[in-house]
């Protein structure tokens, strides 16, 4: 979970806009703060948040020289925000003209990411994907990597790039 503590830090603390959110998906405390760094080419994050329990439920990275928007949503938020969309005739992954989100589960990728954009800094645009296994499949998979002289990361890299490309095959069928 992202906390405002964390956002604030990854701005330096620079706010340059704050509103009420108008969208009624995230409640009636709702707020959001945005931190641009005023050049055009330059990069923004916004936050929006509850003013009650400061309870974050989205958080936005906009990497315009780049042509890179990300953004993370809080256990349960993400489907309430896309549900509004629908109500507002508006397009749920659209960042800017041409430009669309990157939804990222991690949060730490979406903190990552974001202290390299407001750093001025390259940063990997890889995805990370939360994968749960039991002991039993980690110890199996982990052999498995051993057996093919790979770490671990790449083993699991490769089957799901194996399995992205069997589902767009089957796609295709």
């Amino acid at each position: 979970m992202i906390t405002l503590k964390q956002w604030f830090e990854t701005v330096d603390y620079r706010i340059t806009e704050g509103a009420d959110y108008t969208w009624r998906c995230y409640g009636p405390h709702a707020h959001v703060l945005d931190s641009w760094n005023g050049e055009q080419d330059g990069q923004s994050f916004s936050v929006v948040f509850d003013t009650k329990t400061q309870e974050v439920y989205e958080v936005q990275a906009h990497d315009y020289p780049r042509g890179r928007a990300y953004r993370w949503f809080n256990s349960g938020c993400q489907q309430r925000f896309e549900d509004e969309c629908k109500t507002h005739n508006s397009i749920e992954d659209e960042a800017w003209e041409g430009v669309s989100y990157v939804t990222l589960e991690v949060a730490e990728d979406w903190m990552e990411k974001a202290r390299a954009i407001a750093t001025g800094e390259e940063y990997d645009t890889r995805v990370q994907v939360p994968i749960d296994f039991s002991d039993e499949e980690l110890l199996k998979y982990m052999k498995l990597a051993h057996e093919r002289d790979m770490t671990f990361n790449e083993f699991v890299e490769e089957a799901l790039r194996f399995a992205i490309e069997e589902h767009k095959l089957a796609l295709e069928d």
